[in-house]
């Protein structure tokens, strides 16, 4: 039994906690405008809109600095996330997400980063390899979801996210959890359906 899904942190974006296993590389889909806090959203493919990657200034800072200053650039690039347990808040280590790897750099980055108040230390980022594993998952799999009306078809949907390999264990919990939803929403109007067809082949049969 795979303990990571037990302890995933219930939340609306990626926490350190979720890479508690080890890190994931991710495929930005969509980039938006967040609040004051958090002024960033990043949607992978791989965790969906439901819970973004909101960096802090540093890994903002990265992000700019390898891809530059326009997010519309960023879709379809990918980087390697990680927890990083020595990330200070308060002038305690509480953790937080940093980046370890960035598609589209052709060499390894280093950049001073802010780690105290008034004291910096180089980062490294490295490029991301090509053949890094991609993830199998449509970037549009919640939208053709909630699409779907067919109980036979959302199970074999669910059916084929139990044999995927090597993708997040808690996107696709969180699939299953939106497919067997679906299914609840659709198995009562097909089964209005088919009573309605059988109340017509009966009324065809008493006819005289």
């Amino acid at each position: 039994m795979d303990l990571s899904t037990t302890i995933a942190p219930k939340s609306d974006q990626l926490n350190a906690e979720d890479f508690l296993s080890g890190p994931a590389t991710i495929t930005v889909t969509d980039v938006t405008a967040g609040n004051t806090e958090q002024p960033v959203n990043i949607v992978t493919a791989e965790y969906g809109p439901r819970r973004p990657y909101k960096p802090g200034k540093s890994m903002r800072r990265v992000i700019v600095a390898a891809w530059g200053v326009d997010s519309a650039d960023y879709i379809g690039r990918r980087m390697t996330i990680f927890r990083d347990p020595d990330v200070k808040f308060g002038g305690q280590d509480v953790g937080g997400i940093r980046i370890s790897h960035m598609s589209h750099i052709d060499r390894r980055m280093t950049l001073p980063l802010t780690v105290t108040r008034g004291k910096r230390a180089p980062y490294v980022v490295e490029p991301l390899p090509v053949d890094a594993l991609q993830s199998k998952i449509p970037v549009d799999i919640e939208s053709r979801i909630e699409a779907m009306a067919d109980p036979d078809k959302l199970t074999a949907m669910i059916d084929w996210l139990g044999k995927l390999s090597g993708e997040d264990e808690h996107r696709v919990a969180e699939l299953v959890d939106l497919v067997h939803a679906r299914i609840a929403a659709v198995e009562p109007s097909a089964d209005a359906a088919q009573q309605t067809i059988q109340q017509e082949l009966g009324a065809e049969e008493v006819q005289p």
